[in-house]
């Protein structure tokens, strides 16, 4: 029986930390054996600002799913995200090597380097090239060009592009803990992974995951990622609204939003007990459960929603607009919008999504996992399973957590000599 890869992922976000552990079946479905979420320090809107404070919540969030799983991690995969993630469009033209032959994988691989080859700034690194669609001889729309004839091979191509120095600090606070980073990908695109069915990306279909500090777009049209951008506005601005609005701490501010977003459950009960009797007090929040350090007992329902939190919604719902018009896709995405992040969960995301943009919304959830899923079943996991569900599909990457899982890295990385030598050769020929 073949063995299930151990994959993990680290998503570090600006208002927590998550490490997924799980084993991946034959069917590419995750099985979490691990899972762990830590606050963030040394991150503004996803970006390290103090190395030393991100080692060390990295280091906490690792080393508690680490126990969970009863294994340890050798490998992970990152995401990226912040105001430095930029995309563009790229198209790559080569001749056929044989054209009385098949196009070939070595075809398409240099069709791809030819698309690649875009003059970017130095301090600008690409973290994906996502082929779009292929042109044979002119024929449009094909997704697979391997075995067919023809003379001529173009290639449609989405590049998304970071700051080399953040992808670099990054890189470090995670191999400081000697942890090899097998993999880096787009939050946005690993959160479309996990929440967007296929019908919907073929459709067209927008995602816009809004994390603490920063809302991550991605936009789907015929079934490929054809735009990418990070708006520099999050979830955390609604809390650091309602915490200068009610002269209250953040921590109080960011109760008080959790218990807003619960209570319209409440709210129904009340009017179904008493329709005829609405009175003042049914817009009041009782929030005496919540031991605020303020002593704050009672809150206005309208006020906070109607006056902080909607407009507020408005402003990161306009900004999406903006950038949906800047991509050009506007009118090519009938699914609507997918929304995901923590941000999502904000009450009235939804009727603000749909007021601002004009269309479908729905709320998407990590799909394709098994196993301890009772905490992640929530918008604000979907990066971290789609990091998973991406390592997986790009074949990178295994953490057995054995003891001899790093002696095939260093067998060949170090030269052994002698008896030693041989032992290290007989430990790896047994090796999977």
């Amino acid at each position: 029986m073949a063995r299930d890869r151990v994959l993990s992922a680290i998503d570090i976000g600006s208002s927590k930390i998550v490490t997924l552990i799980a084993a991946m079946t034959d069917e590419g479905e995750a099985r979490i054996i691990g899972v762990s979420a830590s606050p963030s320090r040394g991150l503004r809107k996803s970006q390290v600002v103090n190395i030393e404070e991100a080692t060390e919540a990295i280091s906490a969030s690792l080393e508690a799913a680490e126990r969970m799983a009863g294994t340890s991690v050798a490998q992970a995969f990152l995401s990226v995200g912040g105001a430095h993630i930029a995309s563009l469009n790229s198209h790559g033209v080569v001749a056929v090597a044989e054209p009385e032959k098949e196009i070939t994988q070595t075809d398409v691989r240099r069709v791809i380097d030819a698309a690649k080859a875009v003059q970017l700034p130095t301090s600008r690194d690409i973290l994906h090239v996502l082929p779009r669609g292929y042109i044979v001889d002119g024929q449009e729309g094909i997704m697979d060009p391997i075995g067919m004839s023809g003379v001529r091979l173009e290639v449609e191509t989405h590049l998304v592009t970071g700051g080399s120095t953040a992808i670099r600090n990054l890189h470090k606070c995670v191999e400081e803990l000697g942890v090899e980073v097998v993999g880096i990908a787009f939050g946005g695109m690993a959160s479309a992974l996990a929440t967007l069915s296929d019908t919907e990306k073929e459709l067209g279909v927008i995602l816009v995951d809004i994390g603490g500090g920063t809302t991550d777009v991605a936009i789907f049209v015929e079934g490929a990622l054809s735009y990418s951008s990070v708006i520099p506005v999050g979830a955390i601005n609604i809390t650091k609204d309602l915490a200068a609005g009610l002269r209250v701490s953040l921590e109080s501010a960011e109760k008080i939003k959790l218990r807003l977003g619960e209570a319209p459950k409440h709210l129904a009960v009340l009017e179904e007990e008493k329709p005829k009797s609405k009175t003042d007090k049914e817009d009041e929040i009782d929030v005496s459960d919540l031991g605020l350090p303020e002593g704050m007992r009672t809150i206005s329902r309208k006020t906070l929603v109607e006056g902080i939190i909607k407009p507020r919604l408005n402003e990161i719902f306009t900004m999406v607009g903006l950038e949906i018009k800047r991509s050009g896709f506007g009118g090519m995405t009938p699914s609507g919008i997918v929304l995901t992040g923590g941000g999502a969960l904000t009450v009235g995301a939804i009727e603000a999504a749909r007021r601002n943009l004009a269309m479908p919304v729905r709320t998407g959830v990590p799909q394709h996992i098994n196993g301890l899923i009772d905490e992640i079943m929530t918008p604000s996991y979907a990066a971290s399973v789609g990091l998973l569900l991406w390592g997986n599909s790009s074949g990178k990457g295994e953490s057995s957590g054995s003891l001899f899982s790093g002696l095939g890295k260093i067998g060949s990385t170090v030269q052994v000599k002698g008896l030693a030598g041989k032992v290290v050769d007989l430990v790896k020929s047994f090796l999977p």
